[in-house]
């Protein structure tokens, strides 16, 4: 394992948006996979980025209020069609885009964080999926922008070797921890279905995602 494969239990409460207490606890009790180098954990990246992703394709994580309602997360205007081929170009357009959202309060933030949130972990799930997400204090309620793009996004890092094209876009509120969860899993749950995903890289604009998304069309 090379040295910046390994992660201190900061650096994973950090990934993970928990406390460290969290981390160190599930450690100890063996509920994420870890190491000890001495009497310190230690944490292989690329394993806590699969525990992260499995936990995600079997919608596993935490739901405690109520389901996710598309229609009050995403609109129209936060659907963007990209034309980059780099994840850090499609990051940023996508973050400008979300944060013309009324419920985000500091664009620039939004936009650091997001990059620093993906060179920490790829949050690609598969699929040819990725949902970055970021909890800050400056956003006031859970917002979410969709890119669906043109071309293969070639360098996240990916389990399944599949170019990410479908890219969901999460920010919220700080203390919105469980909802947070709730909607990762939600989306991660619902584009399991391959015509779903087949639908959306073939919509012609940003109407008929949304329609594709509520299960309108």
């Amino acid at each position: 394992m090379i040295e910046d494969d390994i992660l201190t239990i900061e650096e994973v409460a950090k990934y993970l948006r928990v406390s460290e207490r969290t981390v160190y606890d599930w450690s100890q009790k063996g509920e994420i996979p870890a190491g000890k180098i001495g009497t310190v954990w230690r944490f292989k990246k690329s394993e806590i980025e699969k525990w992260v992703n499995n936990r995600l394709s079997m919608n596993a994580l935490t739901v405690q209020n109520g389901t996710v309602h598309i229609e009050s997360v995403i609109s129209p205007d936060r659907i963007l069609f990209l034309d980059h081929s780099t994840k850090r170009d499609a990051l940023l357009a996508l973050a400008d885009n979300l944060a013309n959202a009324p419920q985000v309060k500091n664009r620039e933030e939004l936009s650091a964080e997001i990059i620093k949130r993906e060179e920490l972990m790829s949050t690609a799930i598969g699929r040819g999926i990725a949902i970055p997400h970021v909890r800050l204090s400056s956003i006031t309620d859970l917002v979410v922008s969709v890119g669906i793009s043109r071309k293969d996004i070639i360098d996240f890092q990916v389990l399944d070797d599949e170019p990410v094209r479908l890219l969901f876009m999460i920010a919220a509120a700080y203390n919105q921890h469980a909802y947070y969860l709730q909607t990762l899993s939600f989306f991660s749950a619902r584009l399991k279905n391959r015509e779903l995903r087949d639908a959306l890289l073939s919509a012609e604009n940003p109407q008929m995602v949304y329609s594709l998304l509520l299960g309108t069309l």
